[in-house]
């Protein structure tokens, strides 16, 4: 017999999910309020993990194809003092793919390949019905009846409430994104500064950091602590205005530092917000969690990597099992046990990364650079 599975949200988590569901012959519906793929920018890169994302790739039967669209070279790390002193210089050994990046649109569009996504469907509850499944209701005031929901729907996952009263909290420390386009052409010194993957310099409780992506494009993040309310003042859709703060927030910088803020076009405010850790919920039959619905982190490499491995476990776990709920349940003890661990490293991570101590943040990249 075949249980009808809903996945609502079609980001990492829950593509993989479904697409390793498919791999084993079990149909699954995906839900995802965005009304299109394209609906909105699909963000920076990401460094997919050996035993992570790679390994979750592998059980989805799409590794060949993402080793032919990712960037080994992109493993390449230099840290700056605010001066513009090299203080480190990571460069990829030659074959090393322990890390490479992938633009998060190009591994988006490689786990939607066959999938039918039900795009533009926003599910405002979901709803265990004793006996008889578990109810979704959507924001066009239609509803619909699964064996399983897995909440795949990130930080603010309306599935959450059905499991688990918890909601994310702010961390103190907010990024905010811009980006260069053309870099190469348009900005050739700013190219040479970023290299092949990434750059980054850390002051006193702030940093920067910049992200080679494909095709010319540079993501930059200026992270900082402040109040979730800092930008009170600015209008935060008046780039100048943000840039104008940005700029004397950073004063005294190197200034090849700077024109990264310079150059950037539009500004994104990222304010970091975590679930509790551990975050676990006593278990309910026909609703579970997965992502960042599941265990919200600190973005520090670890979230879409734990993202994906769950969604490969979980499909797993589902086909391997004559009663789905008893693989969910296995399922959720192995996620709590190494989510926990990792939502606490990053958590100490953050902590080190934008510190009092700018020479915190030296010793964290020296302890997770090989070599």
């Amino acid at each position: 017999m075949m249980h009808r599975i809903a996945v609502v949200g079609a980001g990492m988590a829950g593509l993989t999910l479904a697409r390793v569901l498919r791999r084993h012959g079990h149909p699954v519906t995906v839900f995802e309020r965005d009304p299109a793929p394209d609906a909105r920018p699909p963000g920076g890169t990401l460094d997919l993990h050996e035993g992570m994302g790679q390994l979750a790739l592998d059980k989805a039967g799409l590794l060949a194809e993402f080793r032919a669209l990712s960037r080994p070279e992109g493993q390449a790390m230099r840290i700056l003092d605010v001066d513009g002193t090299v203080l480190r210089d990571w460069r990829p050994r030659a074959g090393d793919r322990a890390n490479p990046e992938i633009d998060r649109g190009r591994l988006r569009d490689l786990l939607l390949g066959p999938l039918d996504v039900q795009w533009g469907r926003s599910v405002t509850e979901v709803a265990p019905v004793a006996g008889n499944g578990t109810l979704v209701r959507f924001a066009d005031g239609g509803q619909e009846t699964f064996d399983l929901v897995a909440g795949a729907d990130g930080a603010w996952s309306r599935v959450r409430p059905a499991v688990s009263p918890a909601t994310p909290h702010y961390t103190g420390v907010t990024m905010v994104e811009t980006a260069l386009d053309d870099v190469d052409t348009r900005h050739p010194g700013l190219a040479r500064l970023v290299g092949d993957g990434s750059v980054a310099a850390y002051g006193v409780n702030r940093g920067l950091v910049a992200q080679r992506n494909s095709g010319g494009h540079v993501k930059v993040y200026a992270q900082f602590r402040a109040p979730l309310d800092w930008h009170a003042h600015l209008d935060l859709a008046d780039a100048e205005a943000v840039r104008s703060h940005l700029l004397t927030m950073f004063d005294g910088w190197a200034g090849p530092l700077l024109d990264l803020l310079r150059h950037g076009t539009a500004f994104v405010h990222r304010p970091v917000h975590v679930l509790p850790v551990p975050h676990t919920w006593d278990h309910v039959p026909g609703v579970t969690l997965l992502g960042d619905a599941a265990h919200l982190m600190p973005p520090l490499g670890v979230g879409a990597n734990l993202a994906m491995l769950e969604g490969a476990e979980l499909a797993e776990s589902i086909a391997a099992s004559h009663d789905p709920y008893e693989g969910v349940r296995a399922f959720e003890e192995r996620m709590w046990a190494r989510a926990g661990k990792w939502a606490a490293i990053t958590a100490a991570g953050l902590e080190r990364l934008v510190s009092p101590d700018p020479a915190q943040a030296i010793a964290l990249f020296d302890e997770v650079q090989p070599g």
